[in-house]
């Protein structure tokens, strides 16, 4: 793997000493967040080995679609597509399926608003066409992406808006996948706490085929539990957090996510907590699957709040 030099932007918050790292170059990966100094985010096999290969890391968006698809054909809006196997678009899960929409060195971002002033926001923007069709062979609807993300009072702030701009219907089904690491203490002593929602019962390979059981919110030491799990019914705002090492990470669904899914394998020394707009393979099953009409737009965020 060869390294590519791209280039970083920085948001400050000063009074809260809280600073997030993003790189446009990389599908707006938020490649760090770091909190007085230490970093929050698992950094993995790094930004290189992500923007080249999709090995994800630290809050990637996925995009255009989270988590794994059942497979390389999918027919929405209109339109059925096939997936190429192409290792410099697309990487593919453990089963050999397509996972988290086309690699984040592909998807390359203009920055609109790059940080001024305080140094506290920026606002990046992409075109979705078929002017480009390195992506448009994979998600063949014409739209307009804008991303926001703010950092303030110890909060970072993320939103998407998807805009059919164009003459075609736009699905959605985009997601982040926030790899929270709190410093200081192994995954034994973590306190997590999850909202009320709904579970996904998965097929062996992972793939939702229903409805299973509802949970209220629950605290719980994570210690020797293990997540994959995917769920629906996610109320706003839903707040899920991890504490340790006298550090409390929240992160909240503020609007359009009303999936998620939970990722905490005993291996990993991370949390994730997914926001999603759609559970997985949503463009293949069209469960919980919204579809924009031209003109149309969608608006999703949320924010990871961090506090002594």
């Amino acid at each position: 793997m060869h390294h590519v030099e791209l280039e970083r932007v920085v948001l400050r918050d000063e009074e809260s000493r809280l600073e997030a790292e993003f790189v446009p170059g990389a599908g707006m990966l938020c490649c760090s967040l770091r909190h007085r100094g230490e970093e929050l985010l698992a950094q993995n096999a790094g930004v290189d080995a992500y923007a080249q290969v999709g090995k994800t890391m630290a809050i990637p968006l996925l995009y255009p679609w989270a988590n794994r698809l059942a497979g390389f054909d999918y027919s929405v809006a209109g339109r059925t597509v096939r997936i190429p196997h192409d290792p410099d678009r697309v990487r593919l899960d453990g089963n050999g399926l397509p996972i988290h929409g086309v690699i984040g060195g592909r998807q390359v971002w203009e920055l609109i608003q790059p940080p001024a002033g305080d140094g506290n926001a920026l606002a990046a923007g992409l075109s979705w066409s078929d002017s480009r069709p390195e992506l448009f062979e994979l998600f063949p609807f014409r739209h307009e992406l804008h991303y926001d993300a703010r950092l303030l009072d110890g909060r970072l702030e993320i939103e998407v808006t998807v805009h059919a701009c164009g003459p075609d219907e736009v699905p959605v089904s985009f997601g982040f996948h926030p790899y929270l690491s709190p410093p200081g203490a192994g995954r034994e002593g973590w306190q997590i706490e999850l909202p009320a929602m709904r579970a996904l019962a998965l097929d062996a390979q992972q793939i939702p085929i229903g409805p299973a059981q509802t949970f209220t919110a629950e605290s719980f030491a994570l210690d020797g539990r293990e997540f994959d799990d995917g769920f629906d019914a996610v109320a706003e705002p839903a707040r899920f957090s991890v504490v340790a090492a006298g550090r409390r990470i929240e992160l909240t669904f503020l609007q359009g996510y009303s999936c998620a899914q939970v990722f905490a394998p005993s291996s990993g020394q991370f949390i994730c907590f997914e926001p999603m707009t759609a559970p997985a393979d949503a463009l293949n099953s069209g469960t919980g699957l919204s579809v924009l009409s031209p003109g149309e737009d969608y608006a999703a965020s949320f924010t990871i709040t961090v506090t002594p």
